[in-house]
């Protein structure tokens, strides 16, 4: 038989013929004669979408998240073509577009067999795999490989960076395909594959990456007009465990433990829990972002105290990070150096605060854990199924509203886009304008801060602020900030506690983007420095070509800087 479909370091490789043999065994699956019926066709679809291809960005490469133990290579600047995460995402994002464009040019062999509707789902969904993850390698790499025929190995090995604006129509035109093709669900199942929604969302997305203000909004509008997505109510019941397919979620990975597809979560969770309490922690820098009850950032607004930090802030500020006395998985959650005991709401009884530095050295350097998904099902085995949520529909409100206010076309929609992601947040309709603060400029620059701090509020831990720094181009800005954290536990008591000090010390300074100035209070002396980030511009606004690319095709050239 013949070898197809290969993938070798990651490049688009088929056909490659290395032995001609006589025996097809009728009993097992073969390249040869693979695709021959629906329900060959649709496994291969299907594996489109297994999670190795769909790794999102990770928070821990932006000013979002702190771990106390290390820096990534993008937030320490030491990134290089030899990084597993450059080398990863670039072999698996092409081994699932070689495998999309083997799937589209094998349809034909069903065409007589099976119904229009049935190979338009498949041919939607390779369309859009293709577009989401070409998309995907030109936002990282820039100038990248294209191609959508099946290669064999003598002929992978001599093709070249194509420009990125070639690739970027080519994208266009699969996700238009893929809105053309695909279902607007699926029904009641729990099928994750793409439909319409996604394919206009995520052209979207691609579009504003690609600074395409005009494309972006038209596809955000016409996932609008669907009609068929809507705000869930909650904002923090969606992400829990038990809430699954919501009408607000458009694309996202699903996770079975009776599959063995979970996610480990014990370094959020708190010591008294049995977690490793804040390992990896929101940071302070998200912390100051969260606006204040009144819709003003917390240096302007009256109602903000740096001693008492999660008072008349905005809900999602304490739905996202657990807030200091409150009750969270069966304990109160207390940093303070003086709370030495607890309560134990399981057992009715005080205990041993281990989620506070002076009793448990390893506790949260910063006093913060994440609260935005976390529930009970996450215990005992500190495995957790939620889904991934990939997109959702509020980000599809903000996109619009970004674009439209980047072409200047200030008006009413902006302003109900926006209103409608943050009144949920408040848990009102967005009509009930005294109950939130709703935005009502018209002045663009206004416009573009209030933004970029909504869609911070709105996604923090969601794995959208890598891309949304890197288009903004700020990365150099919020990446050479350090990360900080309390003082020692006699250094915290003598300068922050037994002065009427605690939690902050001082209101930090809020810039045109919604970035806290946290060095004054390093420079007082009242908080400690756990790590120096550095992002070195314009370099890092690529990623590195993987080296051993590099080294096996001599018609590679790699970014500049690497």
């Amino acid at each position: 038989m013949k070898l197809k479909s290969i993938i070798y370091s990651g490049l688009l490789i088929g056909a490659v013929s290395c032995a001609d043999l006589d025996l097809n065994p009728l009993s097992e699956g073969s390249s040869e004669a693979w695709y021959s019926n629906e329900t060959e066709v649709e496994m291969s679809v299907n594996d489109l979408f297994r999670s190795v291809f769909w790794p999102g960005f990770s928070d821990s490469w932006t000013d979002d998240f702190t771990n106390r133990e290390a820096l990534t290579p993008i937030t320490n600047a030491t990134i290089n073509g030899e990084w597993g995460t450059v080398n990863n995402i670039w072999s698996n994002t092409y081994k699932v577009i070689a495998r999309s464009n083997t799937i589209l040019l094998n349809l034909d062999k069903i065409q007589n067999t099976v119904p229009e509707q049935t190979i338009n789902k498949f041919a939607g969904n390779a369309h859009f795999v293709r577009a989401a993850k070409y998309g995907e390698l030109v936002f990282l790499y820039g100038d990248v490989v294209y191609s959508t025929s099946i290669l064999d190995l003598e002929e992978a090995f001599t093709l070249s960076r194509t420009d990125k604006n070639t690739v970027k129509q080519a994208v266009y035109e699969d996700f238009d395909q893929a809105a053309a093709l695909l279902p607007e669900s699926y029904g009641s199942s729990e099928n994750k594959m793409a439909t319409k929604g996604a394919a206009y969302a995520y052209k979207a997305r691609f579009a504003l990456q690609m600074g395409d203000l005009e494309i972006a909004r038209d596809a955000a509008k016409a996932c609008m007009d669907l009609g068929i997505y809507e705000l869930y109510p909650d904002y923090s019941e969606l992400f829990l465990t038990g809430t699954r397919n919501p009408s607000e979620v458009i694309f996202a990975m699903p996770r079975s433990r009776s599959l063995n597809v979970t996610w480990g979560v014990r370094d959020y969770l708190p010591r008294n829990r049995g977690g490793w309490g804040g390992a990896q922690a929101p940071s302070w820098d998200l912390f100051h972002a969260y606006l204040c009850t009144d819709g003003l950032p917390i240096d302007e607004s009256p109602l903000y105290d740096p001693q008492n930090p999660f008072e008349n802030r905005d809900p999602r500020c304490a739905a996202t990070i657990v807030p200091f006395g409150s009750r969270h998985l069966g304990f109160t959650y207390q940093p303070h150096p003086d709370s030495t005991m607890v309560m134990n709401f399981n057992t009715g009884t005080m205990q041993t605060n281990n989620d506070t530095r002076s009793v448990a050295q390893f506790a949260s350097f910063n006093g913060l854990l994440r609260k935005k998904g976390v529930d009970e099902e996450w215990l005992p085995n500190f495995q957790a199924e939620n889904d991934e949520i990939l997109m959702r529909y509020a980000d599809v409100l903000l996109m619009y509203a970004e674009a439209k206010i980047e072409l200047g076309e200030i008006e009413p929609a902006v302003h109900e886009a926006m209103n409608a992601v943050r009144a949920r947040a408040y848990g009102v309709d967005p009509s009930e304008t005294a109950a939130y603060p709703a935005i009502t400029t018209t002045d663009q620059a206004a416009l573009r801060t209030l933004l970029r701090t909504e869609r911070r509020m709105e996604f923090g831990f969601e794995g959208i602020r890598y891309s949304d720094i890197i288009r903004w181009e700020i990365a150099e800005k919020v990446l050479n900030r350090d990360i900080y954290g309390m003082l020692d536990v006699d250094e915290l008591r003598e300068k922050v506690v037994d002065q009427d000090l605690w939690f902050f010390p001082m209101t930090p300074e809020i810039d045109e983007d919604g970035v806290a100035d946290l060095s004054p209070m390093y420079e007082a002396g009242l908080v400690k420095r756990l790590a120096i980030r550095r992002f070195e511009a314009p370099k890092q606004y690529l990623w590195p070509i993987p080296s051993k690319e590099i080294l096996i095709n001599a018609n590679l050239d790699q970014n500049p800087g690497y």
